[in-house]
């Protein structure tokens, strides 16, 4: 099988599998045929190699990595029983030099680029899963856990997570942080999102072995190596947009057991900074999440109209009687019930929930723009990348 490794000859592999506590890796990709370059190396000092894939994340790497290595302690010393590696996916703003502050600073924190990708039709990688497999291959953990570079980890989460999943016999663990926004429209559309995902991904059936349907967030992934290779790794679902719940589709079909939970203890996240990046993100996503967008468009447009035309139909149409006229404000207070306990299952906070319903609109737009773009138009656009979809 074709893989991308970052080796040049022979001498070259013997010096990258020695153990530097920080360092700065530069890998070229080379493209070989051999049937053992994507089994893991067979050396296993560490208990855990935290992965950060990071691409013009300049605004939120440093608060990211002063999380992680701030855990280091004794009895779980950086460096020493666990390691950090930073992965520069081709970045153009000073990502790669504030990974390499902290490596300079910290044993234990390395900085890898990753190899060059290739978006042609003959590429077999989305820029997150190359820098993903890129680190996995080279990572020396019994566990690894990726992380995004937008993420702020809560004091202990790495140490806690390893023992939840040995807990549960988890051989992937994922946790869906706390989400953090600002704007009106971050306020009122992430909402709507998270709570149609908890309705669609409900995790006592992702969790219960018995049900083929199966969940992840790429913002926190624990996964035992041994288990992460035995089922392709990144190098398996290359080219999905949504890898995150590819991969423990991987694992729920090969019966290993993943656990998947809102975990607001453990860390926290700004997946956007600005509305314009909102749309992108959510139009690369959301024809993939949700099984029937447009259905699930359909649906909101009712609420709105519910919402706002049953008080106006009641009050404004001055021919009904009493009892008519109480009958559909009854009918509006169901429709606010409904609307408002399934908007809440996004554990937002109240003042985002309240305002969701103005936020309908700006939904439905993108269901509607990621169908388009996944099903007809068969590309999205990342982080000034196109990336082709196969839906």
């Amino acid at each position: 099988m074709l893989t991308s490794i970052a080796t040049s000859n022979q001498q070259h592999q013997h010096q990258t599998s020695e153990y530097c506590p920080h360092r700065t890796l530069h890998l070229p990709i080379i493209r070989v045929v051999t049937p053992d370059a994507e089994q893991p190396s067979e050396q296993a000092e560490l208990e855990l190699s935290v992965i950060v894939p990071a691409r013009n994340e300049e605004a939120s790497l440093a608060a990211c990595v002063a999380s992680i290595v701030s855990q280091s302690e004794t009895g779980f010393e950086l460096g020493r029983h666990w390691e950090l590696i930073v992965v520069n996916d081709d970045s153009r703003d000073r990502t790669r030099a504030i990974a390499e502050e902290f490596a300079s600073r910290n044993v234990g924190v390395i900085v890898f680029d990753a190899p060059l990708l290739d978006l042609s039709s003959r590429g077999g990688f989305t820029g997150k899963n190359n820098a993903c497999w890129t680190a996995a291959q080279a990572a020396r953990g019994k566990w690894l856990l990726f992380t995004d570079a937008d993420t702020v980890h809560d004091p202990n989460d790495l140490s806690r997570s390893m023992r939840e999943a040995e807990r549960h016999h988890a051989l992937l663990l994922s946790y869906s942080p706390r989400q953090l926004v600002s704007g009106f429209w971050q306020r009122a559309v992430m909402p709507l999102v998270y709570s149609e995902l908890a309705s669609v991904y409900q995790m006592k059936q992702v969790n219960d072995p018995e049900y083929r349907i199966a969940a992840a967030n790429g913002q926190f992934l624990l996964v035992e190596k041994e288990a992460y290779f035995d089922v392709g790794g990144h190098r398996a679902v290359g080219n999905e947009v949504l890898e995150d719940v590819a991969l423990a589709q991987n694992f729920k079909r090969n019966r290993k057991t993943i656990r998947f939970r809102y975990a607001p203890e453990a860390l926290s996240t700004r997946m956007y900074r600005t509305t314009a990046a909102m749309i992108e993100g959510w139009t690369k996503n959301l024809a993939v999440l949700f099984p029937r967008p447009i259905y699930l468009a359909a649906w909101r447009v009712l609420d709105l109209l519910l919402y706002f035309g049953l008080p106006a139909l009641a009050l404004g149409t001055p021919w009904l009687v009493g009892w008519q006229r109480a009958a559909l404000l009854l009918l509006w207070a169901r429709t606010l019930w409904r609307f408002y306990a399934r908007v809440a299952r996004s554990n937002f906070p109240a003042t985002d929930v309240a305002i969701s319903v103005l936020g309908i609109p700006l939904f439905v737009y993108l269901l509607i723009r990621s169908t388009i773009h996944h099903r007809f138009r068969h590309s999205v656009e990342w982080k000034g990348r196109s990336y082709r979809t196969g839906r």
